[in-house]
């Protein structure tokens, strides 16, 4: 036991597990942002159900900056409204609940919002809600306090408007809070007319790595999405991560994984669908489901109370760790960068509770796992990356080097969880419209930063990965230089390369002279 107490060791990567963090209020300044990147952001999230492009610009602005002086890579995420329902408070002014009292919600937004009188964005809850029906208002939901949130049960439903007894007594402050009737259809796009705008200016201008689809209910609704993408430019390579928040898109979980590139659970509004007793159920069964799929899987809400506390609970950490142990890419914070008045400090803990649970991570018993999951006869690229896994397990190498030009290949090592970094070098392609040519790259390079245990490098592009076996060493020594200077490889260290030569797929062991 004694030994739980010795310090870790510090290393380049603080940890495999990625972290995404949504910029803010308190964290867009360039000095904020850097602080963040150093502590192991690797994932910028820009949550479009509040403020506008402009705003959002130039914190993406700051972000590049930032990422120039910091030298650490930094994916985009844009993040769509979806169908939300919102409570439109013009006048800002906060409002108080009491318990045992009503509340009248309202479609005609002209109204001004008070303690008795809720106007809100969307004209079909009275026919889509019955009496005894649930539905929450706060502005993030249930997070356990109470206060800023509120609990309505309908009682009546009268013309358009529906009434609703308080459950508990709470302020809602602000210009916006969130609705959520509990498992209740709501009728509107998964991708609003207002989300296809923001995709097609704010998102086309800066080459987005990867859209986050608000309130995913089918497979359908991912489709759709992509295919507005395919017609815009560079985003055909955005990568679209589903975001699961309520029963109709855990019902349809099978399918939307076949569709989506990866998958969010946001646990704030599942928590709300679920019976609270089977949200761990839930995380469990979809995390293993992406872990099999190797696809990403991404859990937020994890340290809620870190939004005005310098410490997370000890249930908090304690959840980090275990959602690291059932098999977690990423964790995904928002409120808690967002707004919260440490969003610096918050990565850095969040980023030590998930390097301390992955020294305990039983690979073996996941590798195991996969490999049956996958079954014989493996495709040609599975049985190279798992058997690069395991080589590099059992020569105890400090890390695998991956060549890869469509990032594909490294995403499959890393699915095999291997205990030691994946370096995927990224190499690019030059193609040409005829009118100018252009290196691809950076997109996979950046889409690998959510992938738990991948850390991307783009190589010189005058390196040829594929081709005689002087150039190719050229490449893979400034790979080697790298990790030598970032502390990853020392002198006598093992490590797995795995390449392309012409057409065969190589995996070779090197051991490292002095």
């Amino acid at each position: 036991m004694a030994s739980i107490l010795e310090p870790s060791k510090a290393s380049f990567f603080p940890a495999m597990t990625k972290i995404v963090g949504t910029l803010g209020p308190k964290s867009r300044s360039v000095e904020v942002i850097s602080g963040c990147l150093k502590v192991g952001m690797s994932v910028a999230r820009f949550d479009f159900s509040w403020g506008d492009p402009d705003y959002h610009q130039e914190t993406l602005e700051n972000l590049k900056a930032a990422v120039k002086s910091t030298k650490k890579l930094c994916a985009v995420m844009l993040d769509t409204v979806g169908a939300e329902l919102q409570v439109v408070n013009k006048c800002e002014k906060s409002i108080s609940l009491l318990a045992d009292g009503f509340v009248v919600l309202t479609p005609y937004q002209d109204q001004e919002a008070s303690s008795e009188l809720l106007p809100i964005n969307f004209n079909g809850l009275a026919k889509a809600v019955k009496k005894g029906d649930t539905i929450f208002v706060g502005q993030y939901l249930f997070t356990g306090s109470e206060t800023t949130s509120v609990w309505l049960e309908v009682s009546e439903v009268k013309g358009d408007d529906v009434v609703c007894m308080i459950k508990n007594s709470a302020t809602l402050a602000g210009s916006l809070f969130t609705l959520h009737v509990s498992q209740i259809h709501i009728d509107l796009p998964t991708l609003s007319d207002k989300d296809k705008e923001v995709i097609s200016t704010w998102g086309v201008k800066n080459k987005i790595d990867f859209l986050s689809l608000s309130y995913t209910r089918h497979a359908e609704d991912v489709r759709h999405a992509r295919d507005h993408l395919s017609k815009l430019g560079d985003l055909h390579q955005t990568q679209i991560f589903a975001k699961i928040e309520n029963v109709e898109g855990l019902n349809h979980f099978d399918e939307i994984l076949q569709e989506a590139d990866g998958i969010i659970l946001s646990r704030g509004n599942l928590g709300i669908d679920l019976p609270p007793e089977k949200v761990f159920l839930f995380q469990k069964a979809a995390v293993y489901k992406c872990n099999m799929a190797g696809k990403p899987a991404v859990i937020t809400r994890v340290v809620d109370s870190m939004t005005d506390n310098l410490r997370p609970t000890r249930a908090e950490a304690t959840d980090v760790a275990n959602a690291v142990l059932d098999g977690s890419d990423a964790i995904l914070l928002g409120a808690e960068t967002l707004r919260g008045l440490y969003p610096v400090e918050t990565i850095s803990i969040v980023g030590k509770i998930c390097a301390e649970a992955e020294k305990v991570f039983n690979q073996d018993l996941y590798f195991k796992k996969t490999v049956k999951y996958v079954g014989e006869p493996m495709t040609h690229l599975e049985s190279i990356a798992s058997s690069a896994v395991r080589a590099a397990i059992k020569v105890k190498a400090s890390v695998i080097i991956c060549f890869t030009s469509s990032g594909r290949a490294a995403r499959l090592i890393a699915k095999y969880r291997p205990t030691m970094p994946v370096l995927s070098v990224v190499i690019p392609r030059l193609k040409t419209n005829q009118l100018k040519w252009s290196f691809s790259g950076a997109f996979e390079a950046r889409q690998s930063l959510i992938v738990r245990g991948l850390f991307p490098m783009l190589a010189d592009p005058r390196h040829p990965a594929e081709s005689t076996s002087a150039t190719n060493e050229s490449v893979l020594k400034v790979a080697l230089d790298h990790g030598k200077a970032s502390g990853v490889i020392k002198s006598h260290d093992r490590v797995v390369v795995c390449q392309k030569v012409g057409d065969a797929s190589v995996v070779k062991i090197i051991e490292l002279e002095d």
